[in-house]
């Protein structure tokens, strides 16, 4: 809702014969702007989150929540309490919310703008307000060059910098959403269309099915029997901000603080060429499109039309149309194989199709196990039980427990004496792993090969390019992954010499999140890549794919370039929480889009070939190999134990 709308116009005062109730989509944009608002007041978080947690659950809401408070039949709405009930109920039989304008008297809505500048959260935007009178976008650009704001406590030349820098990169940005907020609105958009009657399928395409790193607009294909009672639930979502296009066969929204969604409509049975033409980037439907010139046809989503001698379509009693029901038919009507989503970029795919050697990808069912991840011995949420179980009941064969290192303290790094204390638990949980699965009591999804935990960590290469344990207390570990993250700013030859000294050490088996990079939010490490990949290649120490849909790192591109080298990988979640380990899935499709085979990541292999590849490298640097321990817990100066 515009914020100048006046909510009598969504009320029931001015025609009680006909009241105009306010739309699943209007109360959630009120209770969004609520939450917003308080965040500039400086209210406590949990109090914020309240408000934007119940929009939410109103916006999706299946039900029409308007009508059925006029009814006195409130539904139960997860995320909505008491309070935040009877402010809706107040809204719904008056037209009006006191509350939410008491707020919009105290708190200008151009203000709640000003959150959106990158670096800019509720206190500061209070602090400008209060001090300097600070009301919109322009006026904290005029404060800034000026001056203005170095006199603020807290502020300096370089806050001022910053701020311009941010109102810069909010002006020219184009919103695009990390892959799981793509996953999450997609989710929620084909529940909602699922029941409508004539449906027979409903998926994504675009560059969420291409699997880009991050999301632009967003596109659903569905094949129905009856289009238009589809496009009419689709158009009047609750989610839905506006309507930008609507036809009896394709229409596009706007979502409530989300992107636009396309939907096209496809005839039943003629999703092949549909799916190729919505889900390959522009440049690989340009190659296909050509194909097709050169074999006499003209290619569209609708299908290949044969064109004459002019080169233009036939038309009339001559025109011809060849449509499929699938993309593998589509493909083959131009003497190609199927090419996976992933690939379509006009990387070199289609000239792999036409020689037969396109990549087998790897699948995160190749998957064994997981490498990194955290417990809330470090900056971890859940404990290491928690972790392991759930890792145990999705399949996996291990799980490698990475808390972070002594000198990484704002992640509350481990001691060596906590490194003792965190193995003697690993050992013990998997006796008990090896004895139910002995007793035949362990969970029914656990892997044929059961599930051990593999004592691991993430090992800080600090910023003189020294290891943040020795190799003696290294050595006693199963699995080891090091990264950077201290002291960013160093040179390209100094950041350079780091990852190689981590490549290098015996001990080290992967280099985690190698870029160390946060999208959208922090730039990539600046490295000599080509020198990083090729004492990889050399060392045999993997790089990792890490699947926080955050990092993506390395990219796609980096992972193809480092594959040319020679380079092996792992897919790993770097999961703080059981509910992360599913970062996987963002992970494998990085691999795939880096044209990565399953012979190229070393977690699809077994435990006993983990075990091998680790104890290989040291093997090969000249440093001894770990004896076979029988799976028991080694002490620290031990050989790195066997699993």
């Amino acid at each position: 809702m515009d914020p100048a709308v006046d909510l009598a116009t969504i009320g029931t005062m001015d025609a009680p014969e006909k009241p105009t109730l306010p739309s699943n989509g209007e109360l959630a944009r009120i209770f969004h702007e609520i939450g917003d608002m308080l965040e500039v007041k400086g209210e406590l978080v949990f109090k914020t989150v309240a408000y934007h947690r119940a929009a939410d659950a109103i916006a999706h809401s299946p039900v029409e929540i308007s009508r059925t408070y006029l009814e006195g039949k409130p539904p139960r709405i997860q995320g909505v309490g008491d309070a935040i009930a009877k402010k809706i109920e107040e809204l719904v039989r008056t037209g009006h919310l006191a509350y939410y304008e008491k707020l919009r008297e105290e708190v200008p809505p151009t203000l709640v703008a000003l959150l959106e500048i990158p670096g800019i959260g509720p206190r500061t935007v209070k602090q400008l307000h209060d001090e300097l009178g600070i009301e919109t976008l322009e006026d904290l650009r005029r404060a800034a060059e000026i001056g203005s704001l170095r006199g603020l406590r807290g502020m300096s030349t370089k806050t001022e910098e910053g701020v311009l820098a941010g109102i810069a990169a909010l002006e020219s940005r184009q919103e695009r959403m990390r892959l799981g907020q793509a996953e999450a609105i997609v989710e929620h958009l084909l529940a909602e269309l699922a029941d409508v009657p004539g449906l027979r399928s409903i998926q994504p395409a675009g560059s969420f099915r291409r699997r880009r790193e991050t999301i632009g607009d967003l596109d659903l294909l569905a094949e129905t029997d009856r289009p238009a009672e589809l496009v009419e639930r689709f158009t009047t979502l609750g989610s839905v901000e506006s309507v930008i296009a609507k036809g009896p066969h394709k229409a596009a929204v706007r979502l409530l603080r989300g992107p636009q969604v396309d939907l096209m409509i496809m005839p039943p049975g003629e999703a092949g060429t549909y799916l190729i033409r919505f889900t390959g980037s522009k440049e690989h439907n340009v190659r296909l499109r050509g194909m097709a010139r050169d074999k006499g046809w003209s290619l569209s989503e609708k299908g290949y039309l044969r064109m004459g001698e002019d080169g233009e379509p036939l038309a009339g009693a001559a025109a011809e149309l060849r449509t499929f029901p699938t993309e593998a038919e589509a493909y083959g009507f131009l003497g190609l194989p199927f090419i996976e989503p992933e690939l379509r970029e006009d990387r070199g795919e289609v000239e792999a199709a036409l020689a037969g050697e396109l990549p087998t990808l790897v699948t995160r069912g190749d998957l064994r196990g997981d490498c990194h991840s955290h417990s809330d011995w470090s900056d971890g949420v859940h404990t290491i039980e928690q972790m392991a179980e759930s890792a145990r009941r999705r399949g996996y064969s291990y799980l490698v427990l990475t808390d972070h290192t002594i000198s990484l303290a704002i992640a509350r790094g481990l001691s060596v004496e906590r490194v003792e204390m965190q193995r003697s638990i690993v050992a013990a949980l998997n006796r008990r792993f090896e004895a139910e699965e002995a007793d035949g009591t362990a969970p029914p999804e656990t892997s044929p090969e059961g599930f051990r935990l593999l004592h691991g960590c993430e090992l800080e290469i600090r910023a003189d390019a020294t290891l943040d344990y020795p190799d003696e207390l290294l050595a006693g570990y199963d699995v080891v992954v090091a990264s950077v993250h201290v002291s960013r700013r160093q040179s390209r030859e100094q950041l350079t010499a780091r990852a190689l000294a981590g490549i290098r050490n015996p001990n080290v088996d992967i280099i985690a999140h190698p870029a160390g990079r946060n999208i959208g939010g922090r730039d990539d490490l600046d490295l000599d890549w080509d020198a990083v990949f090729a004492e990889a290649a050399r060392t045999g120490t993997a790089l990792e794919l890490n699947g926080s849909d955050e990092r993506l790192d390395l990219s796609d591109a980096r992972a193809r370039r480092a594959s040319e080298f020679g380079c092996v990988f792992t897919i790993d979640s770097d999961a703080h929480r059981t509910e992360e380990l599913d970062n996987l899935r963002w992970g494998t499709a990085m691999a795939r889009r880096a044209w990565l085979t399953p012979e190229k990541v070393m977690n699809t292999r077994s435990r006993a070939e983990l075990r091998e590849w680790t104890a290989g490298k040291a093997a090969r640097l000249g440093a001894p190999a770990a004896p076979p321990s029988g799976g028991a817990a080694a002490p620290i100066s031990a050989g790195r134990p066997a699993t």
